[in-house]
């Protein structure tokens, strides 16, 4: 019986990601399929291929990032952003978010965005964060003085974290990409070792 228990929670905890992450696709694509045929029916009627909305839908997608990549359209896109980012409330949601997502955007990662141990003097503990900034002209007076750098160390298991400001000379860079560091703290950590060299594999070594 002990046996038995053993395998179907082994058993489950194998088919269990496969079958939440297919399931969440489902969900997407279903959405995506409605939404775009919602647009598309006053135009072919009653015509449909499975697939057709979510071809439509990835295609729109790639027409609004060829259009914001325009500087005309950037500057129009800034005026339609005025009233977000001017009412109280909304200004500091909009904002945060679109922080958040040019952040992980393909040119909002800058060679001074990186993974790093976070390493106090007098102390055994290590933390793993991910450098924001090292420049702060734009920020208010009052930082201690020296070469410091923004560290965002992130919570497992929630959205959050903590931002620090420390010595440069706390932080030592490794070679693991901004997505595995944030997937692993996510989960705290806790996913297997991986055979040896691959933690790193998709990253590139930051320089020190």
């Amino acid at each position: 019986m002990t046996k038995l228990y053993k395998y179907f929670f082994r058993g489950l905890i194998t088919i269990l990601p496969v079958a939440l992450t297919l399931y969440v696709l489902y969900i997407f694509l279903a959405w995506t399929e409605t939404l775009a045929l919602w647009v598309l029916r006053p135009l072919i009627g009653s015509f449909y291929l499975p697939g057709m909305g979510l071809v439509f839908g990835i295609l729109c997608i790639l027409a609004i990032g060829v259009l914001v990549s325009q500087p005309r359209v950037r500057r129009l896109l800034s005026i339609a952003e005025l009233p977000l980012t001017n009412l109280p409330v909304v200004k500091s949601i909009y904002s945060s978010l679109k922080s958040f997502a040019d952040y992980f955007s393909p040119g909002g990662q800058s060679d001074t965005q990186q993974v790093v141990v976070l390493r106090m003097p007098g102390h055994g503990l290590e933390i793993v964060g991910l450098v924001t900034r090292r420049s702060f002209a734009d920020l208010p007076a009052g930082f201690l003085p020296g070469e410091r750098v923004a560290v965002y160390l992130p919570m497992g298991y929630m959205i959050g974290g903590y931002t620090v400001f420390v010595p440069l000379e706390w932080v030592q860079p490794i070679a693991m990409s901004v997505e595995e560091a944030m997937r692993s703290s996510l989960i705290a950590w806790m996913a297997r070792p991986g055979p040896a060299g691959a933690a790193g594999s998709s990253g590139q070594p930051p320089a020190a």
